[in-house]
């Protein structure tokens, strides 16, 4: 799939998945892309877990608590923590992001869905989390991604015209 494709391609799923497992070598492929990433003065502070385990990835969408999310036969997880750079800031929040948009591109390019979840699990959801998977108290499960085949398809949302949001040489000034 060309690049562009699957950016115009790319919806949030939060639908059923097919019970088809996800292969661990497109997990890893699906991470290759995770690490890839851009990271802010290069401190690399996000870590990564594919869960191809179909238990395993129940118990998490059980933590999670959302119908839908019990149907992936797998799942990613980000974790981060606050790492000061040579400048004394922390990109934690960018790295993460730019990682999790590279997930989100992979796992279109491969024909699976998934969802960027993020807030929903903030605090003790994301401890129990890091707790069922031995994630060092150190690291914070910050993003999960159940992932698998879409069942249906994903509509997505309606974006705003281009036109609306982007301009060439100042606000306001169209293409």
């Amino acid at each position: 799939m060309e690049l562009m494709d699957a950016i115009r391609m790319r919806k949030s799923y939060r639908k059923t998945f097919k019970p088809t497992p996800v292969p661990e070598a497109d997990l890893k492929e699906i991470l290759e892309a995770a690490v890839a990433a851009p990271s802010g003065c290069n401190t690399q502070t996000t870590r990564f877990i594919a869960v191809s385990d179909p238990e395993l990835a129940h118990k998490l969408a059980s933590i999670y608590n959302k119908p839908w999310a019990l149907t992936a036969p797998a799942a990613i997880l980000l974790l981060s923590k606050e790492t000061p750079s040579y400048h004394g800031n922390s990109y934690h929040l960018q790295d993460y992001s730019a990682a999790a948009q590279n997930i989100l591109l992979a796992v279109t390019d491969k024909g699976y869905g998934t969802a960027w979840i993020e807030g929903q699990i903030e605090g003790e959801k994301a401890e129990q989390m890091g707790g069922l998977l031995g994630v060092p108290e150190d690291l914070t499960v910050v993003i999960y991604m159940p992932l698998g085949i879409p069942e249906e398809e994903a509509t997505g949302v309606q974006k705003m015209p281009m036109e609306e949001r982007a301009w060439l040489n100042g606000y306001g000034k169209t293409f």
